[in-house]
């Protein structure tokens, strides 16, 4: 009986570590979303407007190395601020801690008490936590703050211009291995099928109907594309 609880605990624990790693996991999926759709998008337009190979695949490669810098720099900065604004608000916790000990003893019972807690309970609960770690305590329960949620700017940006390479590059190889002739249509079903699978993917990890999630990807990415192979027409005409 024991051995089954300790392994039910075991499982449990291992079931919140999961839960853990899902916000990276769809962020990962999304770069490469993004990757597929700009890049073969990027290519398909060009090819569209009948402009010779090699022009095609350096195209592709520019817009990969475009694309995942202008990722980076965007997630960059993003969570950069996303950091800034928490290290402000808990410098300002830490004020507060200093001036008014006691008052934020309460707001944290306040907290607990709207949790549920009896308040004779919140208020001891309050006080441990507190005198273990009070910053600590006011940033995870008042702030919502926690070591693992913590904003990290350069880790973000090189997780998306990672992911964002990843798709991009499936594009781009298909191009770089296909004869002009077949390119686009080539290019625009296997970027299609990466896409349904990546949407479903998507769709799993954050619990929405697989199916719907799949198709709503693709049905976007190929009017993207469509609309980009048809701007690249009209131009190449034109030129």
């Amino acid at each position: 009986m024991r051995a089954r609880a300790h392994s039910h605990g075991h499982h449990k624990g291992h079931e919140v570590h999961q839960l853990g790693s899902v916000g990276w996991l769809r962020a990962g999926v999304l770069g490469a979303n993004d990757g597929i759709v700009s890049t073969a998008s990027l290519i398909v337009g060009v090819a569209a407007a009948h402009v010779a190979h090699a022009n095609i695949v350096l195209t592709g490669v520019a817009g990969l190395v475009a694309g995942a810098m202008s990722m980076a720099t965007g997630e960059y900065v993003s969570v950069h601020s996303q950091a800034d604004t928490e290290a402000a608000a808990l410098e300002q916790e830490r004020r507060e801690l200093d001036v008014d000990y006691a008052g934020e003893g309460r707001e944290l019972t306040e907290i607990y008490v709207r949790r549920g807690l009896q308040r004779p309970l919140a208020t001891q609960v309050a006080e441990q936590l507190m005198a273990h770690d009070a910053l600590g305590s006011h940033a995870r329960d008042e702030l919502g703050l926690t070591s693992t949620a913590q904003a990290r700017p350069l880790q973000a940006a090189l997780a998306s211009a990672l992911s964002f390479s990843v798709g991009a590059a499936m594009p781009l190889l298909v191009a770089v291995f296909t004869p002009e002739p077949q390119l686009i249509v080539t290019t625009m079903l296997v970027s299609l099928l990466c896409l349904l699978g990546l949407g479903a993917l998507a769709a799993r990890v954050g619990g929405a109907n697989v199916i719907t999630g799949a198709l709503r990807v693709t049905f976007w990415s190929a009017l993207a594309m469509g609309v980009t192979a048809a701007v690249g027409t009209l131009f190449g005409r034109i030129a």
